[in-house]
């Protein structure tokens, strides 16, 4: 069965994909982030920053969040198992509250298998590796749509996923393997083909998919949540651990997560912080859309001395949009730890460590992500 619908994938793909690739996709988003940049200019200097910072929270606290919706956080990141029933409605309240009532982005990781939030909200699907060996593309793609739908429904509207690592070991992820079942595949072909068929299924639940993490981290030598760690080799990486995301992002692709290992042979820092790597995914494979780091406050980003903040203005000076740290240990932690990165991106733009044109990028990146944006009417 692998063979014979591996060899069917491209076509299929194409079919299944046609929905998020018209001709004039690539230049309404050109369009509307234009004006999502003429909007941020306009706004002071905290609110730019507050803009590329996701808090994170534990569901059962989210009622806890309106200061950060009305501070105008760029997202909220919920953590846990389990979601108040209510949390549709209680998302919609805290969106009303926004600045200028613009979406933010409310996300969670639901990857399937045992990597999955809101398990009374969303319904239990298998391990991505379970879904590489014995799933069609078509089944596939239509397992994450009914994902993004019950996302949706709960007011959520951003997936960490799908995992494009390519990696074949059949091994539950932990401290020496960050992907085992959580990639689809060792195969790169079939790691691209069912990583893009899962993004399809929640683009089309109107659900942002953030394929992660660029470049890839199959094979890599530990865990970064837990210190530092390398990829392949940039050289192998070109045949491997990259083809999943060429063919994510040509296949309409709108947020890409970074990794937080190194790369030998390209950059000596965590890809989250390295200008070398985000150039290679600007302008070497030509990705367009949202940016976002994995969590600064891994150890791979410790193990170099920085702290969150410090880390954030590393981040957004290489070129990322969308800061992701920590875990919810309390909303008021959150909330603190965020204010503190805010206050670092507002300092580095006022002593010129971090450009505000940067900044200002960043942010209208992350609110054209889920916002259709007008453009301010000229004045007279």
């Amino acid at each position: 069965m692998r063979t014979r619908r591996t060899l069917g994938a491209s076509a299929l793909l194409a079919s299944l994909l046609a929905v998020t690739t018209g001709s004039n996709a690539g230049a309404d988003a050109s369009a509307n982030l234009a004006c999502a940049t003429q909007v941020v200019a306009t706004w002071t200097l905290p609110q730019i920053a507050n803009e590329t910072i996701v808090v994170p929270v534990n569901a059962t606290s989210i009622g806890s969040m309106g200061p950060a919706a009305r501070a105008g956080y760029g997202g909220l990141l919920l953590f846990g198992t389990t979601a108040p029933p209510t949390l549709s409605s209680i998302l919609a309240t805290l969106q009303g509250q926004r600045p200028g009532h613009f979406t933010m982005m409310v996300m969670t990781d639901e990857e399937g298998g045992g990597v999955m939030r809101l398990t009374n909200l969303v319904s239990p699907f298998p391990w991505a590796q379970t879904m590489g060996h014995s799933a069609t593309v078509a089944r596939i793609s239509a397992i994450a749509r009914r994902v993004g739908t019950q996302l949706t429904g709960a007011g959520v509207n951003t997936d960490l996923a799908p995992v494009l690592d390519v990696d074949g070991r059949a091994v539950y992820p932990g401290s020496a393997n960050p992907d085992g079942f959580r990639s689809f595949s060792g195969v790169p072909a079939v790691a691209a083909a069912d990583g893009a068929a899962f993004m399809e299924g929640l683009m089309r639940a109107n659900v942002t998919s953030v394929v992660k993490h660029f470049p890839g981290l199959g094979y890599s030598t530990r865990n970064t949540d837990y210190g530092p760690a390398a990829t392949l080799p940039w050289s192998t990486l070109q045949s491997t651990g990259l083809v999943p995301f060429r063919q994510a992002i040509a296949h309409g692709a709108t947020a890409v997560m970074l990794s937080n290992a190194r790369v030998p042979g390209l950059s000596s820092l965590p890809s989250s912080i390295s200008p070398a790597v985000i150039k290679v995914l600007r302008q070497t494979l030509g990705f367009h859309g949202l940016i976002v780091t994995d969590s600064l406050s891994a150890g791979a980003i410790s193990a170099l001395h920085l702290a969150e903040p410090a880390a954030a203005v590393r981040a957004l000076g290489a070129g990322a949009d969308l800061i992701l740290f920590g875990s919810p240990s309390s909303p008021a932690s959150s909330l603190a730890r965020a204010g503190l990165i805010s206050s670092a991106i507002v300092a580095a733009v006022t002593d010129g460590t971090l450009a505000k044109t940067t900044l200002v990028d960043a942010a209208a990146q992350v609110l054209a992500a889920r916002n259709t944006v007008a453009c301010p009417t000229p004045a007279g």
